[in-house]
């Protein structure tokens, strides 16, 4: 039972003395309840509310567009990197949606990764890159620009979280290198669940992205070399039934497995055709039944 001068079940504070008025407009008496005229309107545009056709899910919203800053970057500086100095190549674009959340999933062998991919893929991604990165000359505004966003390496970076969601929600693509730092051999060793979490926090499909060499041109500890760097695009995976573990990794090894299985195929070859995956990997396309 309410106090004198608190609210009660009704939202009207009662007083022992007398009538007293709530905040909808109310008359409160001993015991009887008369709704006045503003209660009716209340009730009407609820009434109203009800009926709107409720927003679209986050999944299907159209995706935002390249900003004029990602374009020239995209463009006047990634562009001749890659196609020129680095002779780039990219296959399977016909398997990126182009419409929609998505989590892409890549491995990470240098810094040069985070443009390359974005610039390859047709539409623009935000990338979580760690903090250190941002700090980088030249590049850290590069990536930031292209839509990354800074992570504290080694700590369960909350904030971060929220944010790759929010894009998600949005209809963004979010970038995340699986094993969270560059490898020495360039290849998927010990991924982190993550991708799949943010996979099963979206509803988001996972599209797995092999990034051929580019350990070998700019990797850690070696001097930066004019080596071929390829980009082949796997099949898109779908999320995580649940956000529980045996789940988020039985999706986060179906990632790992396809992206090795990119990376095994090598370079492209002059005659590969590059519009869908190679059939080499289509038996890791999707998650494991078992």
């Amino acid at each position: 039972m309410s106090k004198p001068g608190e609210l009660g079940s009704t939202g009207a504070s009662r007083d022992p003395n007398g009538p007293g008025i709530g905040s909808s407009g109310t008359a409160v008496g001993s015991g009887a309840i008369v709704p006045a005229e503003g209660g009716r309107i209340n009730a009407m545009r609820r009434a109203l509310r009800r009926r709107r056709k409720p927003p679209e899910p986050p999944a299907l919203l159209n995706s935002p567009k390249p900003s004029l800053t990602y374009r020239i970057i995209s463009y006047l500086l990634v562009f001749p990197i890659y196609r020129l100095l680095f002779r780039g190549r990219t296959a399977g674009n016909g398997n990126v949606p182009m419409e929609g959340a998505l989590v892409v999933v890549a491995n990470h062998g240098s810094h040069l990764d985070p443009p390359l991919l974005g610039h390859a893929l047709g539409r623009p991604v935000a990338f979580m890159a760690k903090a250190e990165l941002f700090r980088v000359p030249l590049l850290g505004p590069i990536i930031r620009a292209c839509g990354a966003y800074p992570v504290a390496r080694g700590a369960s970076d909350r904030e971060a979280i929220r944010t790759a969601t929010d894009r998600l929600d949005q209809g963004w693509a979010t970038g995340v290198f699986l094993d969270g730092t560059r490898q020495a051999n360039g290849r998927v060793n010990a991924p982190l669940p993550g991708a799949a979490l943010l996979a099963a926090r979206s509803g988001a499909p996972l599209l797995p992205v092999a990034i051929i060499n580019s350990h070998r041109a700019m990797g850690t500890g070696r001097q930066a070399r004019l080596v071929p760097i390829h980009i082949r695009i796997g099949t898109p995976i779908p999320p995580p039934a649940s956000r529980r573990r045996a789940d988020l990794d039985m999706v986060t090894a179906a990632c790992q497995a396809q992206i090795n299985a990119l990376l095994d195929l090598g370079p492209l070859q002059a005659d590969e055709p590059v519009g869908r995956l190679h059939p080499a990997a289509e038996q890791t396309a999707l998650p494991p039944t078992t």
